[in-house]
């Protein structure tokens, strides 16, 4: 059985919660629900429940500072929030779980098979990203889930992404590398534009790391780790307009 608790201060969606967990997910115990901070902090205390689903808005306070009394949590943790592209965009870069309201039974099952599938790596750290994150608008770090559990790497550590199918390795500055299972898609939509350019199919670049652009093999992005990247026709000449417009 997975134990559940739900901290939101919407009644209909608690209520919707319940209703999913008894028609379709009869492997959930629902140990109890709040709808603010000092009772879900109590509940918490009470219950030690494996899985807590945490609204971010609520009237006495955030979801952060009902984490803030939890300075090791044992329970993992789905957000419930409403459609917003920062806060989205800031909980993939922390790798934290999340549903959108209105929610629906499909959404939740993934929700919670994601979440039960990922290490026992701490949240605390993730947490500290997305609340960073949330407090300044703007990310600076990013967290990735691999085989081998999580790495955090400051954004403008990252020097290129190249992908294999639905797998994305990212090649840091040190020489570390971390592969995940993601199409590149989805980080060429995450990661800042002003920052990373798709120059290939297969390959984002980081353009503070480009160190020269070679004519070879119809234009060759030669990097900072000394990485050979190509470069599609097509995107060639934008390419080069978004390295001039960062030098001098």
């Amino acid at each position: 059985m997975i134990r559940v608790v739900i901290v939101d201060d919407e009644a209909a969606t608690r209520s919707l919660l319940r209703r999913f967990f008894q028609d379709f997910f009869p492997e959930v115990e629902l140990l109890g629900e709040a709808d603010c901070v000092s009772q879900g902090v109590e509940l918490l205390k009470k219950t030690s429940p494996d899985l807590l689903f945490l609204d971010i808005q609520m009237p006495d306070g955030s979801g952060f500072d009902l984490l803030h009394h939890f300075k090791q949590p044992d329970f993992k943790l789905i957000f419930i929030t409403a459609y917003d592209q920062f806060a989205l965009k800031a909980f993939q870069y922390n790798a934290i779980d999340y549903l959108l309201k209105p929610l629906e039974p499909q959404s939740l099952r993934d929700a919670i098979n994601k979440v039960l599938e990922r290490s026992d790596i701490p949240l605390q750290p993730r947490i500290n990203g997305l609340r960073e994150v949330m407090e300044n608008r703007q990310a600076n770090r990013i967290a990735l889930s691999s085989a081998e559990g999580y790495a955090f790497y400051e954004l403008s550590e990252i020097v290129r992404l190249e992908s294999s199918g639905n797998y994305t390795t990212f090649y840091i500055q040190d020489g570390q590398r971390t592969t995940v299972a993601k199409t590149i898609k989805e980080y060429e939509t995450l990661l800042p534009a002003e920052n990373f350019y798709r120059v290939h199919q297969s390959h984002i670049v980081s353009l503070k790391h480009v160190r020269k652009v070679l004519k070879e093999d119809n234009g060759v992005a030669v990097m900072v780790d000394g990485s050979k990247v190509p470069i599609s026709r097509r995107k060639k000449d934008t390419f080069l307009t978004l390295l001039t417009r960062q030098s001098i």
